[in-house]
């Protein structure tokens, strides 16, 4: 007989306890609202994975929620791993009927959402890092804070060249909740509990989010995807880090562009104002290293 208690139970370690699915869904599954489905699992490969499979089935508004993902991925196939109820880690399936140009402004939207969301919920500031990084301020032994990576997010198209699901994205979301210095997998990582949350009490986080998520979904359907109209384009410039500073975009075809972030245009882009004097170059695709003064 296994111990209730024992190294796979849900209650192993009491300051992580599991998530009530029963009340996040009474919460969040009203009539006319997105959310259509949440299910909540002990453990999965990816989230995003299992709700790509299972697209084809399912209504726009259905939400997966792993309390632990072994295979978790984050942008550019990097591995995302975390202990079992440290996070949120969930993905969420979308139908936007907007025109295609402007899909690339979903998971930015998700970055808004979340940060306003948790800050409201978490009571700790966070910055967005272009593209769909989350940031918040960890402080040092020395007492100076820095940024450091709380969370990410993915979107992923769900369905084949020519499959039924063809229309459907997937947005996951992963977030360092409880994790302790002790256990971040790099050290530039950071959690909201090494943040100063006034709350690191997972169902209400959730809740928060996902409801933000719906509101800057709704806007921003409702206007076909134009992210000006909807207040999208400004929110998400005030949120992010990355404007402002010297950064190195490293580009596809082992391309770097070095210089400073100075927009995000109306497609996404970041833009940046090249070092080398070559003017103004927008950035849709790559990974941005911001730069200290001596880098």
């Amino acid at each position: 007989m296994t111990s209730s208690h024992g190294p796979a139970s849900p209650w192993s370690d009491l300051e992580r306890p599991p998530l009530n699915a029963t009340a996040l869904r009474r919460a969040l599954l009203v009539p006319g609202g997105l959310w259509t489905s949440l299910d909540v699992v002990a453990a999965t490969g990816s989230t995003n994975s299992d709700l790509a499979a299972r697209a084809a089935e399912l209504s726009e508004g259905a939400v997966l929620v792993a309390e632990e993902q072994t295979s978790g991925r984050g942008r550019l196939d990097r591995v995302w791993s975390a202990p079992a109820r440290s996070g949120l880690f969930f993905s969420v399936l979308l139908r936007p009927r907007v025109p295609a140009e402007r899909l690339a402004w979903l998971p930015l939207l998700t970055g808004v959402a979340a940060a306003t969301g948790l800050a409201r919920a978490a009571g700790v500031d966070m910055s967005l890092k272009w593209p769909n990084d989350l940031l918040v301020k960890v402080r040092r032994e020395d007492g100076v804070k820095e940024e450091r990576k709380a969370g990410g997010i993915l979107a992923e198209r769900a369905g084949g060249a020519a499959g039924p699901a063809d229309d459907a994205i997937v947005v996951g979301l992963g977030l360092n909740v409880t994790l302790r210095a002790d256990e971040l997998p790099v050290p530039t990582a950071g959690s909201l509990a090494l943040a100063d949350a006034v709350s690191t009490d997972r169902d209400p986080l959730l809740r928060a989010v996902l409801r933000s998520l719906e509101l800057w979904y709704g806007r921003w359907t409702a206007v076909d995807g134009d992210p000006a109209a909807c207040g999208l384009q400004e929110a998400y410039a005030a949120g992010c880090a990355t404007l402002g500073r010297a950064v190195r975009a490293e580009l596809p075809g082992d391309r770097t562009l070095t210089g400073e972030a100075v927009a995000i245009d109306g497609g996404g882009r970041l833009v940046v104002e090249r070092a080398d004097g070559g003017g103004r170059e927008a950035v849709g695709a790559g990974d941005i290293v911001h730069l200290r003064p001596a880098d």
